[in-house]
């Protein structure tokens, strides 16, 4: 559990994080520069670097993604649609909270799909988990550094894999759609090595049924694992209240 002096020093390097927006390079495709603004946006609301409640401004965001005002309206209203930014009156546009009861939501997805390619993955014949160790040992080298960004995306490329050995790669994409606030509360939780180390440990376990082919021990380490973050709500919420609502 992170100490009181490490959830206030997250929070403001979470507020700081605000400006480490990526400008937005204008496809020479015919993907629309609002498509682009979108993506960008939704990128740095999973990854935190726009935090929740953040305060956000039309002509602000332009300036810093390096486009017109125009497709950063577009892309704000989209993400209005989608709930994961809100308008308020009389106080402005901010970057909603993170609600426990979506979070769950997505954990139910996320388990119950991961669980079922996992068991297509199972019956394949000698699985090829070459790709799941070279990933497992980026975790390592993340976690030995300290580097909370290189873990969480070799995290993802992980599970990733393991829907690319099943067959059904879309299923990840599905899942990535759906846990957006699943994902901010495994941000928020990063900056704890045990957890770190737990989630590495846990990882080596699920590959290890993978080699084995091992479907039963398999789906009873990816269902704990899919719930390590929210048995972890209600104390990150504690550690961090600016950052949930209900």
């Amino acid at each position: 559990m992170n100490s009181p002096e490490e959830a206030r020093t997250w929070e403001r390097s979470s507020a700081d994080s605000d400006l480490a927006l990526s400008p937005v390079v204008r496809s020479r495709t015919r993907t629309r520069t609002s498509d682009l603004v979108y993506d960008e946006l939704v990128s740095a609301i999973r990854e935190l670097r726009l935090a929740p409640g953040a305060s956000l401004s039309e002509t602000d965001l332009a300036n810093r993604l390096h486009v017109s005002r125009t497709p950063v309206r577009e892309a704000l209203a989209r993400l209005v649609d989608a709930g994961l930014v809100h308008v308020v009156p009389q106080v402005g546009t901010r970057v909603g909270l993170i609600r426990l009861r979506d979070v769950e939501e997505a954990r139910f997805v996320r388990e119950s799909l991961e669980v079922a390619a996992f068991e297509v993955a199972c019956a394949e014949p000698a699985p090829d988990v070459t790709a799941l160790r070279e990933l497992l040992d980026r975790q390592e080298h993340s976690y030995r550094t300290e580097d909370y960004a290189a873990f969480f995306a070799a995290d993802e490329a992980l599970h990733s894999e393991i829907f690319s050995l099943s067959g059904y790669p879309g299923a990840w994409q599905a899942v990535q759609r759906m846990k957006l606030q699943l994902d901010r509360l495994r941000r928020l939780a990063l900056p704890d090595a045990d957890a770190m180390r737990e989630l590495i440990d846990e990882h080596r376990l699920i590959v290890d049924a993978l080699e084995n082919a091992d479907a039963t021990a398999g789906r009873a380490l990816i269902s704990r694992h899919a719930r390590r973050a929210l048995e972890r709500g209600p104390a990150l919420r504690a550690q961090y209240p600016g950052y949930f609502t209900e």
